[in-house]
């Protein structure tokens, strides 16, 4: 593989057909081997005593590991990335790697409602402190810090209500204090947002989604920028939340045709967005490339395209009864807790039943 620094010279586009792969040491076959494996063979006592080996044992990775974290680190300009078996994995990783007993977060009102739960079961057993906040806040989440607080939680857009947040302004007062921020960047992938670039020290991505592309993996990935990579990795470490070598292979594969994907997302996604806001049955379409979405303007100023997932709000008139029907009816879509495959989904929702911060009103 080229080095990064050359690699960088290259477009996007470009960057996915070469990075994770290394045809010279690969005996000239384009695509890297799957290692499988848990123990490792030393030639001598002194190389098991000082563990002269590049992976000492299975879980401190492989070969096919280390292709798709060097892969990642250079697509988000990142200084390190670990991966896990899920999105929601990757997120605790970063959590754990930022946050101990005694300190206090500030997370994102609409968030992932599985990190919510994450936040309000196992952080908070751990005696972790949560204060969730308005996504549209911006600097004002200033007046929500306090003494210990550690780690401020983005959402880009948020979960299912799309806010888009003020990211630059938030990052500002998170580095005024000292505090660390993680990003969900699911929804944009580094094709659409550069979160290291942006500031946020931890960029956690559902690999699940749009890397895989297929609905046949799960896989959750975390970005690091140098100040945050050392305390990450010890994380990772310590855990040993490794995925599987044929996962990996996997999202390999899905890295080559990642940005052919995004953006074909993107444009059936804006083409479905605009047909719906002139359909009579519906009240409002929550994309954040449409004008009408809040914070519309922040995604703007920070974000170079949008991929396929967006909400719709019925008219008032309508019942459970009526949206029962309607997806109970549907010939293409299929109802699922998902997105970024090749297979359209849709699931209905309610944020009011778990928003806490913000009263969730479409």
């Amino acid at each position: 593989m080229k080095q990064n620094s050359e690699l960088q010279k290259f477009k996007v586009s470009t960057q996915l057909s070469i990075l994770g792969r290394n045809p010279d040491e690969q005996n000239g076959f384009v695509n890297a081997p799957v290692y499988r494996g848990s123990t490792v063979v030393y030639k001598s006592c002194e190389d098991i005593r000082n563990k002269k080996t590049r992976f000492s044992y299975g879980t401190a990775g492989t070969p096919t590991i280390e292709n798709l974290e060097n892969a990642w680190s250079v697509l988000s300009d990142a200084a390190g990335t670990v991966i896990s078996p899920s999105g929601l994995g990757a997120l605790a990783l970063a959590f754990f790697s930022v946050t101990k007993a005694g300190d206090h977060i500030l997370v994102t009102d609409s968030v992932y409602r599985p990190t919510r739960n994450f936040c309000n079961t196992l952080l908070a057993k751990y005696g972790v402190s949560i204060s969730y906040y308005d996504p549209l806040i911006g600097s004002d989440i200033e007046g929500f810090v306090q003494e210990n607080t550690r780690v401020i939680l983005l959402e880009c857009p948020g979960s299912q209500s799309f806010e888009v947040q003020d990211i630059g302004a938030i990052v500002a007062v998170a580095k005024k204090y000292r505090i660390s921020t993680i990003i969900d960047n699911t929804w944009a992938t580094p094709l659409f947002f550069r979160a290291h670039e942006h500031g946020i020290d931890l960029s956690v991505e559902a690999g699940t989604k749009y890397l895989s592309g297929h609905s046949d993996l799960l896989m959750g990935l975390v970005s690091a920028n140098a100040s945050h990579w050392p305390a990450l990795r010890e994380a990772y470490d310590a855990m040993a939340m490794l995925p599987g070598a044929e996962d990996c292979f996997l999202a390999l594969r899905g890295l080559r045709t990642m940005h052919l994907r995004v953006k074909e997302a993107e444009t059936r996604g804006l083409e479905m967005a605009n047909w719906l806001k002139s359909q009579p049955e519906v009240s409002r379409v929550l994309h954040p490339a449409l004008k009408e979405c809040p914070g519309h303007e922040n995604w703007e100023k920070y974000f170079t395209g949008s991929t396929g997932l967006f909400s719709i709000v019925l008219k008032d008139q309508f019942n459970q009864d009526n949206v029962d029907n309607m997806l109970d009816n549907m010939s293409i879509f299929g109802m699922g807790f998902s997105w970024g495959g090749f297979e359209s989904l849709i699931i209905p929702f309610n944020c009011a039943e778990y928003r806490t911060a913000t009263q969730w009103s479409p």
